[in-house]
């Protein structure tokens, strides 16, 4: 009976361990070794990308494309595929002034809470939207709350995505509303070449996102950083071969 039992346990494992890992929140030290996940690209000393999540919004996000139309700035929008749905002329506006768009899934759903066949569903109603307005665009995502899994990943990269994440230094949590200042501080402060800028069009009361911004951009221009998008940052018109996550 206990040689059954050992046997018994063995099978379990090696039934349920795979799952686990699959499911596993992979970390920074996982990803990064793989080729297609970014957090900033410190080989560019002067240059820098501002992204924002969660839009289109009907109120900010046109407010923030004024700010960047003023600066002549160009940034990177992780847009959620139902909000395009919403607003249309809002996200066209974005790529018609020379932004791009990112996959922020289709309903701001984390990944690791998803199936399969529920993730391939949320990449795909998103990028409809996405290539509709953006035929031949990059294939960025940024996963909501920065969560992503073994199975996730593995599909996102079979689809040809890079995974943008941000700068360890650049989440100045616009999304608490800590007042425009401390937010526009949070950025100038810590900025480096090659960062990756986390802030929110979406989501809630960006007011104070917008606030920043006109602190920001004059500011870090003045100490000479160019703004780029994030697929310029990463040289998207350079071949590189990634590695392939075992």
């Amino acid at each position: 009976m206990r040689g059954l039992h050992i046997l018994m346990c063995i099978w379990l494992l090696c039934a349920f361990v795979p799952n686990e890992v699959e499911a596993h929140t992979l970390k920074r030290v996982d990803l990064e070794k793989t080729g297609r996940a970014f957090w900033d690209m410190r080989a560019e000393r002067k240059k820098i990308a501002i992204t924002f999540d969660d839009g289109p919004h009907p109120v900010y996000t046109n407010q923030i494309l004024d700010v960047l139309k003023e600066h002549q700035v160009n940034a990177s929008f992780f847009v959620i595929g139902s909000r395009i749905h919403a607003y249309p002329m809002i996200a066209e506006r974005i790529v018609d002034e020379g932004n791009e768009l990112g996959n922020h899934t289709m309903n701001h759903t984390y990944f690791d809470l998803l199936s399969s066949k529920e993730i391939k569903r949320e990449l795909k109603e998103s990028a409809a939207h996405i290539a509709s307005l953006q035929p031949g665009g990059p294939l960025l995502f940024r996963p909501p709350g920065g969560r992503l899994t073994m199975k996730s990943f593995r599909i996102l990269s079979k689809q040809g995505y890079d995974v943008v994440m941000w700068s360890f230094t650049q989440d100045p949590k616009d999304w608490s509303r800590p007042g425009a200042r401390k937010i526009a501080s949070r950025i100038i402060d810590h900025i480096q070449g090659g960062d990756i800028i986390l802030l929110h069009d979406g989501g809630g009361n960006r007011k104070q996102t917008v606030e920043a911004l006109k602190q920001v951009i004059p500011e870090l221009k003045k100490r000479g950083y160019e703004f780029v998008k994030v697929s310029e940052l990463l040289h998207h018109d350079k071949a590189y071969m990634p590695v392939q996550m075992q």
